[in-house]
Parts: structure tokens; C-alpha cells; sequence
């Protein structure tokens, strides 16, 4: 195996991994996206989108092979897209904003690679 797709593997574990924490505990999720689930409504939205959204793309790589992990990196580059907007137009230069873009352009591009 070379160390790309070890990379790969890697990524779309981590995918998961953190799509299985956020199912699980989905009150831990403000620590890591600072968003707080109020109430029934808000947990089923952080156990389905931070959840298994999350774990699906995560899984998808291990289903499609090569495409899966593509659609896994477009996915990761789309949201450090809309972070890099966000970014700028919303003033949002938080520390843990600007290790997420990196985190999330450093994935894609492994991913697509």
C-alpha cells in the first residue's frame, strides 16, 4: 500500500470516527463545531447531519473504492469553500475556524488526489 492511499484511509476513517462520536454524544458536538443541541430536534439534527452524514461519506470510499473517496474529498473541499466564505464575509477568524479550513483543504486534497 503506498502512503497515499494510507492517507486516504485514513481521512475516511477519521470521517467516520468522527460522524460515530457525534451519533453517539451528539451534546459533545459544541466542542468541536460550537454548536449546542437544544432539545429533541436539536439532537436529531446533530446525530443525522454531524452524525450520518458524516458516517455515510466516511464509509462511502470502502463501497465505490477510488470514486467513493473523490466524492469524500469534493465534499471536504466544498465545505472549506463555504468556511473560507464565511471566513472572510462573517469576520469569523476564530483559531479553531482557521485549523478547520486548513483541516478540511489538506483532506480534499489528499482525498481528490
Amino acid at each position: 500500500m503506498d502512503i497515499l492511499l494510507g492517507l486516504k484511509i485514513v481521512a475516511a476513517l477519521a470521517t467516520v470516527a468522527t460522524g460515530l462520536y457525534a451519533f453517539v454524544k451528539p451534546s459533545a458536538a459544541y466542542g468541536f463545531v460550537g454548536l449546542s443541541a437544544e432539545g429533541a430536534r436539536g439532537l436529531s439534527e446533530m446525530r443525522s447531519i454531524f452524525g450520518g452524514l458524516f458516517i455515510g461519506l466516511g464509509m462511502a470510499p470502502f463501497f465505490l473504492v477510488e470514486a467513493g473517496y473523490t466524492i469524500l474529498g469534493i465534499g471536504y473541499a466544498a465545505i472549506a469553500a463555504a468556511r473560507a466564505f464565511s471566513i472572510v464575509y462573517d469576520r469569523s477568524y476564530a483559531q479553531s475556524n482557521i485549523i478547520s479550513l486548513v483541516t478540511e483543504i489538506v483532506l480534499g486534497i489528499i482525498l481528490v488526489v
